[in-house]
């Protein structure tokens, strides 16, 4: 029997060889009809035989469906027939509509391109800018949807006969490849000095001269898919702490690059799931346990026991790796902690003070899109920073939002999000909003990122805290509902989103700082919670804390504080002066600590002047570290907190005393004063640091246990949820999972976004959807 179906296909379908597909398959069918892109995705139009139909969409759902492909939804519709079709069609793109459609994540050279990279007899042989349907830049070059060349920064290179061939080809593999160029018509790179002048052009040329530059130990600005990267010798060690000096980035690790996994063994540990990650077509920097002795240069990662490795994801950086390079530092194109660079003339301008060549190409950057990091919780990878090769890859929810949503996110590691009916739309990372430089960029990626979506947001969810810029923002939109969601209960919320789950759940979340329902500063918390609603079942024990935001940096604040909560009215300053003077001599800060400070620290800590209550257990973390010697400042985030981590002993199974306070009607506290007087002795008799550390977290584990214990015996509830940047740490985070299953609990954690506050705008989107889903329904 004859038959007509519509079939309305969404996810992952545009950009990625869908149409090629679907015409291959429906002429190798008989099927007529035709398909084509829409702001929602792909539909398709198939009329022939009612079981061949069936085999399409079989075929459709199948290994025929190309690899970047990611089938969502299919609904089939029926359609009167067409009499005399006689043959299926790709129609032009229909640009009408609300956009909903994906826009692929910008994807690593494939095999295929590498081949022909490297085939003297192809005529893209060493072109640094090949690609097909299958790899290459998306959402860097994007400008609107459709996923059209028009719509990309592509338009201005008209193709020459032989792509165009192929680009109209539907057999070929670069068929409608929106990126696809060759040497004589597309892109082309060009060496300058750093004020700005051609040392030389010619791709060949170009690639040996910057290679050269880089062996001899120079600094090379490098432009690649989402931004520059600042790039030197990795096994240089005089030339990464130059690299270091002019960056002004004297602590935060490097990102390093290979262009092999052979190569990535020689100075890391590479596991199988580790391997296959490096090699996935989203080609991310992957953390990796550092061999011992190794040649790298020492100040890429000092303080930590990982390095940060990524595989070559450009045709050009592997023209460069051809030259006789062995690893190269690739750190992000900026100024300490500003925004990616993207444009030829900033970088010029920006980075002339600190590169010594600039490798430079006129395929212009849209988007900006810093590497994304992942590292391994449970043997499954963990976004550290989710951007290039993800974004902006949507999670999709199980309910539909009848009001398109703006989630602020929070001022530290940003990202925003968007709710469009049961997608949620998660930017790139952002960065630390109190960068001028970074707010301004977080505006206009608000923007452009609405724009792309066609994105109308009638209501704002931001955090709790008054003093955020997020809120702030969020706070000056006119014309839309505001829902305001406590910081904790967004991160327990972003893992219920991803798992499709609505609560209730046990929440634990652990992080530095987040503005409570009381005006506490929480960072510690126990919430029974869904994402309608959350109650606080317990927290660390509140400690006063002594100088507002410096004692994110300043670890000798936080370590007093804990220490008079330790020691209550015995606490006194002179009796602790040999641990104080100890921490003196391990700082690693150049303003050292001087006796009338911690004078002043103590007074306001007594007297309760300037002083903030709270549960961070991020600040208690840097108290520990600066009592074993680790120093007693943090230059970049959780600096102190990943020390502690990397020195933690394997095979320790002891654990300190801690204790549980329960105040009439109010949550359980979890009080750590034992543990800290019992680490006091350890230090005062010289213990082993790397034993005391990992005393330190088997503590904490041990006691979130006994805490989601109660909470089960409370609720009846056997499902844990765990969310916030202290469950980063991978010691302490694989540990309670191993113990919670232990004990008969269902353990879920963030897989999609990060653990930290990056993850943070997933969670009040999932909040706010709901809310406003479940209004809508009682109205």
């Amino acid at each position: 029997m004859i038959k007509r179906q519509k079939i309305l296909i969404t996810g992952r379908v545009q950009g990625v060889g869908f149409r090629p597909a679907v015409y291959r398959i429906a002429q190798a069918l008989g099927l007529t009809g035709l398909v084509y892109n829409d702001t929602k995705g792909v539909t398709i139009e198939l009329q022939g035989q009612k079981e061949r139909i069936a085999d399409f969409l079989a075929h459709l759902q199948s290994q025929d469906k190309p690899p970047l492909a990611d089938l969502k939804t299919c609904t089939a519709i029926n359609l009167p027939i067409i009499d005399g079709e006689d043959k299926f069609i790709i129609k032009t793109s229909d640009t009408q509509g609300s956009a909903l459609s994906q826009v692929t994540a910008d994807i690593a050279t494939c095999r295929d391109c590498l081949a022909e990279l490297a085939d003297k007899e192809n005529f893209r042989y060493g072109y640094p800018f090949i690609n097909c349907t299958n790899c290459g830049p998306r959402y860097s070059i994007v400008k609107n949807i459709p996923y059209d060349r028009p719509n990309t920064t592509m338009s201005v290179f008209n193709m020459c006969d032989r792509c165009a061939a192929q680009y109209t080809d539907v057999t070929d593999r670069r068929f409608h490849a929106q990126p696809v160029a060759c040497s004589t018509c597309g892109p082309e790179i060009w060496l300058t000095n750093s004020k700005g002048k051609t040392i030389k052009t010619g791709a060949e040329k170009t690639i040996a001269e910057a290679a050269r530059l880089l062996r001899a130990g120079k600094i090379a600005a490098i432009k690649g898919i989402g931004g520059f990267h600042l790039a030197v010798d990795a096994l240089n060690e005089k030339a990464v702490r130059r690299l270091r000096q002019r960056k002004k980035r004297d602590h935060k690790p490097f990102a390093v690059m290979a262009d092999s996994i052979e190569k990535i063994k020689k100075y890391a540990v590479v596991s199988k799931s580790a391997e296959r990650l490096l090699k996935s077509p989203q080609a991310p920097i992957v953390l990796l346990p550092k061999r011992g002795n190794s040649a790298i240069a020492p100040s890429i990662a000092e303080g930590v026991d990982t390095l940060g490795f990524m595989l070559c994801y450009a045709p050009l950086h592997y023209l460069l790796f051809a030259q006789g390079i062995e690893v190269l530092v690739m750190t992000s194109g900026n100024i300490s902690d500003e925004p990616l660079i993207c444009k030829n003339q900033i970088a010029l301008e920006r980075l002339g003070c600190i590169a010594d060549a600039f490798l430079l190409h006129d395929r212009e950057i849209h988007r900006q899109v810093d590497d994304s990091v992942v590292h391994f919780i449970d043997d499954k990878p963990v976004p550290l920073r989710r951007a290039r090769g993800y974004v902006p890859t949507p999670i999709f929810m199980e309910i539909n939002s009848p009001k398109d949503i703006f989630a602020a996110g929070s001022d530290m590691k940003n990202t925003f999000c968007f709710v469009k009916q049961n997608q949620l739309i998660c930017s790139e990372h952002i960065g630390d909003l109190e960068d001028a430089e970074v707010y301004h960029h977080y505006i206009d990626s608000i923007e452009h990122l609405r724009r792309l979506f066609e994105v109308e947001p009638k209501v704002v969810v931001c955090d709790l805290h008054p003093g955020y810029l997020s809120t702030q923002y969020a706070k000056s939109l006119s014309g839309t509902q505001l829902i305001q969601v406590q910081h904790h209960w967004a991160h327990i919320a972003s893992v219920l989103v991803e798992h499709g789950l609505s609560g209730p759940v046990i929440g634990i979340e652990c992080d530095g700082t987040g503005y409570g329902t009381d005006g506490a500063i929480w960072g510690c918390e126990c919430m029974i919670a869904s994402l309608e609603k959350f109650e606080r079942f317990g927290h660390l024990a509140y400690y006063d804390l002594a100088g507002a935001d410096k004692a994110s940096k300043e670890a000798i604040r936080p370590l007093l504080a804990l220490l008079k909560k330790t020691y209550g009215s015995d606490f006194k300053l002179d009796e602790f002066m040999w641990l104080l003077e100890r921490i003196k001599t391990t700082s690693n800060n150049n303003s050292k600590l001087k006796t009338q400070n911690l004078k002043l620290i103590s007074e306001q800590l007594v007297k309760g002047v300037n002083c903030v209550k709270t549960s961070s257990l991020g600040r208690v973390f840097d108290a520990v570290a600066a009592m074993l010697g680790l120093g007693n400042y943090n230059h970049f985030d959780a600096q102190l907190p990943m020390a502690l981590e990397a020195i933690a002993a394997d095979g320790i199974e002891e654990y300190y005393d801690y204790e549980f306070i329960k105040e009439s009607g109010g949550p359980m506290q979890l009080d750590l004063s034992m543990m800290f007087r019992q680490l006091v002795d350890d230090v005062k008799k010289g213990h082993d640091a790397t034993v005391s550390s990992a005393k330190f977290h088997n503590t904490l584990s041990i006691a979130f246990l006994a805490m989601a214990k109660q909470a089960r015996e409370s609720t009846k509830l056997d499902t844990v949820a765990l969310s916030g940047g202290v469950f980063c740490n991978r010691y302490l985070t694989n540990r309670l999972i191993r113990q919670l299953r232990e004990s008969d609990f269902r353990v879920l954690f963030n897989r999609e976004v990060p653990a930290n506050d990056g993850g943070l705008s997933i969670g009040q989107a999932a909040i706010a959807a709901y809310l406003v889903a479940r209004d809508s329904l009682l109205t």
